[in-house]
């Protein structure tokens, strides 16, 4: 228990010291954690996604993604479309200024997290075990 326990510690730890850290980007970018987390589920190189997956991408419900999706639309960084797949339901498309945007805050993300002081294999390593933790059912 005590493993597991310095386990989620760590990966608590760390992940406040990136989201302290991306403040002042985010703030001069004008998002918030949660806006910040939405772009990053925005895959630029993948087909835009249904609202309802930016929702179980982010943990929260529709109606949070809603409200997201309106702050990031008045921001000019997404817009909303109906799904070609479903036309009862919107996709999150990513605007030029949005991926852009997008693109500067995972590589500012990638640049200040404590995971960079690592070498290459260790985070090879550390890719494959919580890549297979977060990959488990729930």
């Amino acid at each position: 228990m005590s493993d597991l326990l310095s386990v989620v510690r760590a990966v608590h730890e760390i992940s406040m010291v990136t989201s302290t850290r991306l403040e002042p980007l985010l703030a001069r970018l004008r998002l918030t954690q949660q806006t910040a987390q939405a772009l990053w589920a925005i895959d630029p190189d993948r087909q835009a996604p249904p609202m309802r997956v930016v929702a179980q991408r982010l943990h929260c419900n529709a109606s949070n993604v809603t409200f997201i999706a309106k702050q990031l639309e008045e921001r000019g960084y997404v817009v909303r479309r109906r799904d070609p797949q479903d036309g009862r339901s919107s996709v999150l498309v990513l605007t030029p200024e949005g991926e852009r945007v997008r693109r500067e805050v995972v590589d500012e993300a990638l640049a200040l997290t404590p995971f960079a002081a690592l070498s290459s294999a260790e985070l090879a390593a550390l890719a494959d075990v919580l890549t297979r933790v977060a990959d488990l059912p729930e």
